[in-house]
């Protein structure tokens, strides 16, 4: 299953111990306790949403504009995806339509054979048919068909559509992918396949001769989920009802052929601020959340929940806009390395962890961090290319032939001044963008804070490029970037005209260093490829000032039982319906 996913929620996996931290003083003998219960039916989960963030796309093919881990997490409620790989980097057939996929050895037809147990909930059988149609609706929507009317987030991504020569149907239960070239397998089916979540031919292709109506009607519906089109579904659950910027209610869908759910409703939940979602876990309102990091010091009031952290699969930066476009000539400063040299000098990443995350978290300067311990990050980078150094920066801004005026970095009528937006609702957060705006003041950077709605960063960030100079939608320990499997290619983030890349940066070196973590080769060969492109990226800076990664610190009510259990930090899928509490 493939995510690439801004902004990170929900529950974590217990990857890391916290020292004697069990929020309400949990022990080993009430951990045994706990795992004597046996599931019971019946009782409601309320997930706690990431501040100020809503649910605004339930098509399973997601929006560039929409790429967010809520709505992939509210799609997969109703949403079976193709492939699955669990937190083992195994693909898992239970969480996954495909019951195998293969490859033949030169990397260029992948055959997927589908599990027959697996049916809509209007009784019709899934079928070769429908990922195909799910296919053609991705490529329509995939660059360069930029007149529809929307943009499909996975393009770029496995080679999504450039490099898919054809995706036919070999009778119900087979489909036939070929490819254009060669490829790695590894990213091709994690990176590609898994992209796609199949939808029902039968009920969403209203317009089979005429695409530019299809992509209409999806448009026009996605963030309708209560239209009878998202009332056939292959997942767990269904929607039943929802109030716009307050609640979104699950109810079990009992044609599902997989584990049926426990709880007779899941809640996701909006929340205002981090310090609201604290007190409704407090309460008891909220029985599946989050510890936001402004409040680890005062975990010990959540007397009647248990803590657990994960670190997820990925990385967290700043996007900047290299665009010509971009306000006040910002983009043409951008563009230049020596400016993002001094950015990233000013990037204070130990006295963040140290003052802001209390100590949690992990120093990282390229495209994946260093937690989770992976064999794709490249040792040679836990030494810093830019440690922290503003009076360092500020030297490689006058060598460039920047120049202080007023107070300003000048150069040829630009300032380096512009507006940084970031996402509102965490005092962690903001906390981190008023340090940076201080150290970048030392270098002649003047900074503007803006904070927006999440929705609203994610969107304008995806824009127009006169629109926005540099956005975070950082949420405190919600922020940053996933990769939804264990294959963290470059592909659609940094490449030329990813469909991720939306600061436009661009340059021949690095969609080499990208292409080339894609063909294939042996396990070696892939790895020390990786290690080359985030080597390259850490120097160079694309688009992206690199920030320090934290952990996320999750929180389950002590009666609702199999959150940490049955999580993915990979993409932060959540499985609700093997959730339950005990009465």
């Amino acid at each position: 299953m493939k995510q690439k996913l801004l902004a990170l929620g929900g529950v974590g996996a217990l990857t890391l111990a916290l020292a004697g931290c069990g929020v309400g003083g949990s022990t080993n003998s009430t951990a045994a306790a706990r795992a004597a219960l046996k599931p019971q039916r019946g009782g409601t989960a309320v997930f706690a949403l990431q501040p100020q963030t809503s649910p605004n796309w339930f098509f399973p093919l997601v929006s560039l504009a929409a790429d967010t881990v809520v709505n992939f997490q509210t799609i997969y409620m109703s949403y079976k995806p193709l492939l699955y790989y669990n937190s083992h980097d195994q693909f898992d057939p239970r969480h996954a339509l495909a019951e195998s996929v293969t490859w033949n050895k030169s990397g260029t037809v992948y055959t997927i054979k589908l599990n027959p147990k697996w049916h809509w909930s209007n009784g019709q059988p899934v079928t070769a048919q429908d990922v195909v149609f799910t296919y053609d609706i991705a490529r329509a929507a995939s660059l360069p068909n930029t007149h529809y009317a929307w943009s499909f987030a996975g393009q770029g991504f496995g080679g999504m559509p450039s490099d898919w020569k054809s995706v036919v149907a070999k009778g119900q239960d087979t489909v036939v992918i070929t490819t254009v070239h060669p490829a790695n397998p590894d990213w091709f089916t994690r990176d590609g396949i898994d992209a796609l979540i199949p939808m029902p031919k039968s009920v969403w292709d209203k317009y089979p001769t005429n695409m530019t109506k299809e992509m209409s009607f999806i448009n026009s519906v996605a963030n309708s989920p209560t239209n009878k089109v998202f009332s056939v579904v292959d997942g767990p659950y269904k929607m039943q009802s929802y109030q716009a910027n307050n609640n979104w209610t699950f109810v079990p869908n009992p044609k599902y052929d997989g584990h049926k759910s426990y709880l007779n409703k899941v809640v996701f939940q909006y929340i205002t601020s981090t310090t609201a979602e604290f007190t409704a876990l407090k309460q008891g309102t909220i029985n599946v959340g989050y510890l936001p990091t402004g409040l680890l010091t005062a975990k010990n009031q959540l007397t009647n929940d248990h803590l657990s952290i994960a670190y997820p699969f990925g990385f967290d930066y700043f996007n900047f806009n290299m665009s010509p476009k971009a306000p006040g000539g910002i983009g043409k400063a951008f563009s230049t390395l020596p400016v993002r040299q001094a950015l990233q000098y000013g990037v204070d990443e130990k006295g963040i962890i140290k003052t802001i995350f209390h100590g949690y978290g992990v120093v990282d300067d390229t495209t994946l961090a260093p937690a989770p311990q992976t064999k794709y990050f490249n040792p040679a980078l836990y030494k810093q290319p830019y440690p922290f150094n503003p009076a360092k920066g500020k030297k490689i801004l006058e060598k460039a032939g920047w120049r202080m005026k007023n107070g300003v970095m000048t150069k040829g009528g630009i300032q380096l001044k512009f507006t940084l937006d970031y996402a509102a609702g965490s005092q962690s957060g903001t906390d981190m963008v008023s340090l940076l705006k201080h150290d970048w003041a030392q270098e002649g950077i003047i900074v503007n804070l803006v904070s927006q709605p999440f929705d609203t960063i994610v969107s304008n960030g995806q824009s127009d490029a006169n629109k926005w100079a540099m956005v975070d939608w950082d949420q405190g320990n919600l922020g940053g970037w996933t990769y939804g499997n264990p294959f963290p290619s470059g592909d659609g983030l940094f490449n030329t005209g990813g469909g991720e890349n939306m600061g436009g940066y661009s340059s021949k070196k690095m969609d080499a260093l990208i292409n080339a973590t894609l063909q294939p080769g042996t396990p070696q060969q892939v790895t020390q490829r990786m290690y080359a492109y985030e080597a390259y990226a850490a120097k160079i800076l694309p688009g992206a000032i690199f920030l320090p990664w934290e952990p996320l610190f999750n929180v389950n009510a002590k009666n609702i039982h199999g959150t940490v259990s049955t999580y993915n930090p990979i993409g932060d899928v959540i499985f609700p319906n093997y959730w339950w509490v005990s009465k």
